[in-house]
């Protein structure tokens, strides 16, 4: 998709940019008054709202999907992907089913588990369980195989499936997991995924940052992001939120960039993804 279109979409009002290209403009010297205008950059916040009706829905009968970007035979060219931020499904897969082995390369592929228990094997040796608290983060690289399993057969398993942009290709492929409990987030934004040498979270071979937190109603807390020319992508997975002055409820997503500091007040007691990724990919 061209990127210049991609910033483009979701800006709530044309005539705000119309402002800021006027703002910015050089006068003409003649122009009474002109010249005693402080000469600063005014940079207007862009953002993009995903209400949750509006995201891709596939139904396979052993899983149901919905995706808030393109994905598979989900296509709109409006919703390729948020910067480096390319997938983000929310799956349910019934008890005893799941995917079979199948590759994957130069992406970093994160799952976060809601509820259930989720087998991971892959071409490395890997095979793991991991439920709600755990975060998996697998580094396809140069190239790997894996599969994804519900291992019960009595429930369902429901988990997030997230892909990012790597910022180098062809790297050797890597695996990782880290539980978290639940006072981990209590009332408080916890980074849960950060780039290779932060010093929380489990490595992501990007720039790029995730944050969760179950917020009980009425907190307030900001959330600053973390590198010049990133967003921050939220996602609710329970309650409703303010973020900035946008009502966001149940798995509405919502994209902010080109601003620093984002303000969240719980509407209920809620719990919240913030995906902070580089922008310019």
């Amino acid at each position: 998709m061209d990127r210049k279109k991609f910033i483009h979409t979701g800006i709530a009002s044309a005539a705000l940019l119309g402002i800021g290209k006027l703002a910015n403009s050089k006068p003409e010297l003649n122009q009474v008054g002109f010249e005693h205008l402080p000469n600063k950059e005014i940079k207007t916040m862009k953002t993009i709202l995903h209400k949750a009706d509006t995201r891709g829905y596939a139904n396979h009968g052993w899983l149901n999907s919905h995706h808030s970007f393109s994905f598979a035979n989900y296509y709109n060219p409006e919703r390729m992907q948020f910067g480096a931020l390319r997938v983000l499904n929310d799956d349910i897969v019934s008890p005893s089913m799941g995917f079979n082995t199948h590759p994957h390369n130069n992406m970093e592929i994160i799952s976060i588990p809601l509820s259930g228990d989720l087998e991971h094997k892959d071409s490395m040796g890997n095979t793991q369980i991991i439920k709600q608290g755990d975060i998996q983060i697998m580094s396809a690289g140069k190239g790997i195989q894996h599969s994804e399993k519900n291992k019960n057969s009595d429930k369902e398993v429901k988990f997030l499936q997230i892909w990012v942009l790597p910022k180098e290709l062809n790297i050797q492929p890597r695996y990782d997991q880290k539980t978290f409990s639940s006072s981990n987030f209590k009332n408080k934004l916890t980074q849960i995924v950060s780039p290779a040498g932060d010093a929380e979270g489990i490595d992501i071979h990007q720039n790029a940052w995730f944050s969760m937190g179950e917020l009980d109603k009425d907190f307030k807390t900001s959330y600053q992001i973390k590198q010049k020319n990133n967003g921050a992508y939220f996602f609710v997975l329970e309650g409703i939120v303010w973020v900035n002055n946008q009502l966001l409820e149940k798995r509405d997503g919502y994209g902010i960039w080109d601003t620093d500091k984002i303000e969240i007040k719980a509407d209920s007691n809620s719990k919240i993804l913030i995906i902070d990724v580089p922008m310019d990919v």
